[in-house]
């Protein structure tokens, strides 16, 4: 039999994780929905332990549902078009009381039969709840600064008046490029196979992310502010997640990527493809992520350049890329999860790559692919331009 102990290890970590995040809050706050296109927070109290227990209790062990609505209930989350949020009420879903009976009473149960359960849906459970943790983050960004309990924002130790740092073009070689990852070599979720061997023509990335500094320019010649920020009195703000702090310009900007795909076209550029991120990103090394900060850091933070010469390609926000989410060639769906990547292959979500402060160290893998809609302003996500 494997040894479970270090996966259990690993659970119990991402349980507390989550767990960090709920206790963050006003309880008032769970009947909440910051997100308009997004579930109440209770839901989110509920699904991680529905997600387990149906995929390894139910499914897996086939043991009896003690609660069969609320597996139902908290079963699935949402991401609908644009214009058909949901319009549930509050009075329409459990209590509080109930819902935290039904998450201890699930992981009990699954506490007790976890060694039976097969090493890829541990996996699976593990990293679905880190996701969580961090998409979670960007509901509870979104919540007023009174129903938050987190530590007061530390001003930017660099002045706001700090010039936009020079962000020059760095010449990437023509090369090889691995995407995706092979199968039998550790875990991977169902759109990182099969691996692809890629030769990449030479380009030119800029060496940092984006910043606010720059993209303030794109501002001053009539383009929209990005969400995060906010003007008051002629004065330029950042909503960081638990205070306003004045504007730092030598922090990536974090945009949508229709708003990543403009500011590229305006200075010339375009935004790099998967695969030119990949290549530009070997061999860097994590700045500001796996929970390190709840908010960016300067992007000339030193320790996270790539073999390439550009900073922080892994890290202190994800990088928008011109690839439509799509399957790599021999991709096969979990026949225990078959819509997780599938139902996202629509023409209308882009990959991410690298990681923002709230990704957890286990997906900070080079294979590993992110993917949102071109217009959901809430990701902790900045880019790169590629010179034409």
């Amino acid at each position: 039999m494997a040894d479970m102990s270090p996966l259990t290890a690993r659970l119990g970590a991402a349980r507390a994780q989550t767990d960090a995040l709920f206790q963050l809050l006003d309880p008032r706050s769970l009947y909440e929905r910051p997100v308009a296109e997004r579930h109440r927070l209770i839901f989110y109290v509920g699904h991680l332990e529905a997600f387990d227990g149906n995929l390894m209790l139910r499914r897996e062990l086939a043991r009896p549902a003690f609660d069969p609505e609320l597996d139902r209930l908290f079963a699935f989350g949402i991401d609908p078009e644009p214009g058909c949020e949901p319009s549930d009420r509050p009075e329409d879903w459990p209590r509080e009381e109930q819902v935290r009976r039904y998450v201890d009473r699930q992981r009990a149960e699954l506490d007790d039969s976890l060694y039976g359960v097969p090493e890829q849906l541990v996996n699976v459970a593990i990293e679905h709840r880190l996701m969580h943790a961090e998409t979670l983050a960007y509901l509870v960004h979104n919540l007023p600064y009174q129903q938050k309990r987190g530590p007061v924002p530390i001003p930017p130790t660099v002045p706001v008046v700090r010039d936009a740092l020079p962000n020059t073009m760095v010449e990437i070689p023509a090369g090889e490029v691995l995407l995706g990852r092979e199968r039998g070599n550790g875990f991977g979720w169902d759109n990182e196979f099969e691996r692809q061997r890629i030769e990449v023509p030479a380009f030119r990335i800029t060496r940092f992310k984006i910043t606010n500094g720059e993209y303030l320019g794109f501002v001053r010649a009539g383009a929209a502010a990005p969400y995060f920020w906010t003007e008051r009195d002629g004065r330029w703000w950042l909503r960081a997640m638990f205070g306003e702090i004045p504007l730092p310009l030598d922090w990536p900007v974090y945009v949508k990527h229709s708003e990543a795909e403009a500011f590229a076209r305006w200075r010339g550029g375009v935004l790099p493809t998967e695969q030119q991120y990949q290549r530009a990103a070997e061999g860097a090394e994590p700045v500001n992520a796996d929970f390190a900060n709840w908010d960016p850091v300067p992007v000339d933070v030193v320790g996270g350049r790539s073999r390439h010469g550009i900073e922080q390609p892994v890290g202190n926000g994800w990088e928008w890329t011109s690839t439509i989410f799509a399957p790599l060639p021999g991709f096969e769906p979990f026949d225990f999860y078959p819509g997780y990547s599938a139902d996202f292959f629509d023409g209308k979500h882009w990959v991410l790559k690298g990681g923002s402060p709230r990704t957890a160290a286990c997906m900070l893998r080079p294979s590993f692919r992110n993917w949102f809609r071109a217009d959901y302003p809430y990701v902790y996500a900045g880019f790169r331009v590629v010179g034409k």
